[in-house]
């Protein structure tokens, strides 16, 4: 059974998450902040894919991105946000996540990224220093909203 890690300060929308992700077969660890995720993707078995919100105390979304593309071992984990903060800020702060989900999430969407995600594994990282996401993901992410780069 595959574990899934949330990263959320919102304790209701933690436990949606988990309930939905549990429903599906996944096992998964809840951290309410960039730190705890971290303190636990040390000590324990690591996930197949985290689920980060962006805005959240002690150490934001952006700061954990920074920290797991930091570490070999936790940097090739695939890498949801999830935000109501528009997608253009979110990257310009950390453009290293795999995708990118609005909240308020769309359930039936994100089931369908994390699976795809957990199948797929790690993909390659874009080229470019700001982290813009290359066509090909676009592609691979149909169904997500992603802004044109024009």
């Amino acid at each position: 059974m595959k574990m899934i890690l949330i990263v959320e300060d919102e304790y209701g929308n933690a436990e949606i998450l988990q309930l939905l992700l549990e429903a599906e077969g996944y096992r998964v660890a809840l951290a309410s902040n960039g730190q705890q995720a971290l303190d636990i993707l040390r000590t324990s078995e690591k996930p197949a894919l985290i689920l980060s919100d962006f805005m959240m105390p002690v150490m934001n979304g952006g700061e954990f991105g920074q920290a797991l593309s930091q570490d070999p071992a936790l940097s090739q984990i695939p890498f949801i946000f999830m935000s109501a903060t528009s997608q253009d800020v979110v990257r310009r702060v950390f453009g290293g996540y795999d995708a990118f989900m609005v909240k308020p999430i769309e359930f039936d969407s994100l089931l369908r990224v994390v699976k795809r995600l957990i199948a797929e594994g790690k993909m390659a990282r874009p080229a470019a220093a700001n982290g813009q996401v290359e066509e090909s993901m676009r592609h691979l992410l149909k169904g997500i909203h992603i802004p044109s780069r024009d």
